[in-house]
């Protein structure tokens, strides 16, 4: 697609100035419902759509939205939880008690099958007490439950069962009481949004347009055709261009996701931990690393920044003399250019989300290491369906190239524990299993710091994935765009206070 000329460019500009705020993602929401959210985009556009019964303030502490307040029974195994009066849903509906029990209750359904089911298991019951008061009772005793209540409140009456399909149309047609309300989707995928009025405070922006842009290659240029006003991730090789345009500002945050690979540990040879380990000493992450940003490298499921990270428990390095001795432990023998084991050469089989952004570049990359170091390595990508059938039901891979996305509570219990919803690789260690217990028993905040860096300490040893980094990311947008503030983990959360010149 050719660049605009100077004059398309300038007519572009000031029709921009007069319309919405657009945005680009790598690729659309196939689905907009908290319940099923799988990818950072989803998030992002949850947090324009819907709210939560609490979120960050801006020093990133908990602060009431949907909710007024809350008060702790006395043995902190329940809570009367107070709700915000005069709330309107989109479609004008009063919210109240009723949907806040209805989405607890939808989360924990067996039948739901929800991604975010994890965040609600605290609760063991939610009941009604009036129109706008809930009884929260809990699994266990709670220091800060407010801190766990971020999860997105969805309204009861728009569906009839707590069992709630990934295809229902509400997918389709969401109703919440954030600051924008759906408006429509279009012929080019993008989806247009519109400021929700009746919100106890309404957005300066009225308006917010999020575009498809398929090549990040290209969403640099649009930003400084002003055919874009936001970019949520500018890519690296971008941010020197973007930093001289004084049309531009940059605007850092710090992600709370990390990249890995994850091994099946059920599958056949990945069920050795020295097999695992040798594989994790064969790789060059730095090498990985550099062609698509530049971040921290990790050595456990933390990132650098949080209080749970161990910093005793040290990365693991290229180190091909130590991993050829633990192949050896391991049965296999260097024949030629190849590992092998009764004369079968080692191959295995490399698995990519293909929304991932920069995933190509890390797993054509890490299947040329591994070829060198004499593993053979095939690879596929996988679209959002096939991901789920593949990966999430059929367990059909030997190494998955992922990330995960966690809120301020950087909860991994439940990729970690081996009854948790997300532990797809078959982790099962009842050392790992005790310590997220007593994590998430503790109340008070040294003993949850000491669990979780035994704990990374733990499952560094066991390898069940290797720890890949996190990433450096910057958001760029126009000068015309005012008071911006990011949030580092949902983006969008103070969206109301930005305003677009």
């Amino acid at each position: 697609m050719p660049l605009p000329s100077f004059a398309a460019a300038l007519v572009l500009g000031l029709t921009a100035q007069a319309g919405p705020l657009r945005y680009a993602e790598d690729q659309a929401p196939a689905i907009v419902n908290p319940l099923f959210t799988t990818s950072m985009s989803e998030v992002r556009l949850n947090e324009l759509v819907f709210e939560g019964l609490y979120a960050d303030d801006p020093n990133l502490a908990a602060t009431p939205l949907l909710a007024a307040g809350l008060e702790l029974d006395p043995d902190r195994m329940g809570a009367l939880l107070r709700l915000r009066a005069n709330v309107l849903w989109h479609d004008g509906r009063r919210f109240s008690a009723e949907d806040v029990v209805f989405t607890i209750r939808a989360m924990k359904d067996p039948g739901t099958l929800s991604t975010e089911a994890g965040r609600v298991q605290w609760i063991s019951s939610a009941e009604v007490v009036d129109g706008l008061t809930v009884r929260l009772r809990f699994a266990r005793p709670e220091a800060f439950p407010e801190e766990k209540l971020y999860f997105k409140i969805l309204p009861a009456h728009a569906f009839s069962s707590t069992t709630v399909q990934r295809s229902d149309p509400f997918r389709a047609q969401p109703i919440g009481t954030g600051p924008f309300k759906l408006n429509r989707y279009n012929s080019d995928n993008s989806v247009s949004l519109v400021a929700h009025a009746e919100n106890r405070k309404p957005p300066m922006v009225k308006e917010l347009t999020l575009r498809e842009v398929a090549d990040k290659n290209y969403q640099a240029k649009l930003l400084l055709y002003e055919t874009l006003e936001a970019l949520v991730r500018v890519l690296p090789r971008d941010l020197a261009i973007l930093q001289n345009n004084r049309g531009v500002e940059l605007h850092p945050y710090q992600t709370n996701s990390w990249w890995y690979l994850g091994f099946n540990l059920n599958r056949g040879a990945w069920s050795d931990p020295k097999l695992r380990e040798a594989l994790a000493l064969l790789i060059d992450r730095q090498a990985l690393l550099a062609p698509v940003g530049t971040g921290d490298l990790l050595s456990g499921p933390f990132v650098k920044s949080s209080p749970y990270y161990n910093h005793d428990v040290r990365e693991r390095g290229p180190d091909p003399t130590r991993a050829a001795a633990l192949l050896t432990e391991a049965g296999y023998t260097r024949s030629g250019e190849s590992w092998t084991k009764g004369g079968k050469p080692l191959v295995l089989q490399i698995t990519a989300h293909k929304g991932l952004e920069s995933a190509q570049e890390v797993v054509i990359n890490l299947q040329s290491q591994l070829q060198s170091q004499g593993i053979k390595a095939e690879v596929r990508f996988l679209d959002e369906a096939s991901w789920k059938s593949t990966i999430w039901r059929a367990h059909d891979f030997d190494l998955v190239v992922s990330q995960w996305s966690f809120d301020r509570n950087e909860d991994v219990r439940e990729q970690l524990h081996s009854k948790g919803g997300r532990n797809f690789v078959g982790y099962n260690n009842p050392e790992v299993d005790a310590l997220l217990d007593k994590a998430r028993d503790a109340t008070a905040p040294a003993d949850k710091k000491a669990a979780l860096r035994a704990l990374h300490a733990k499952v560094h040893a066991d390898t069940p994935m290797i720890f890949l980094w996190t990433l450096d990311s910057y958001s760029a947008m126009t000068v015309r765009l005012r008071q911006v503030a990011v949030h580092p983990f949902s983006f969008f959360t103070w969206i109301r206070d930005w305003q677009l010149q």
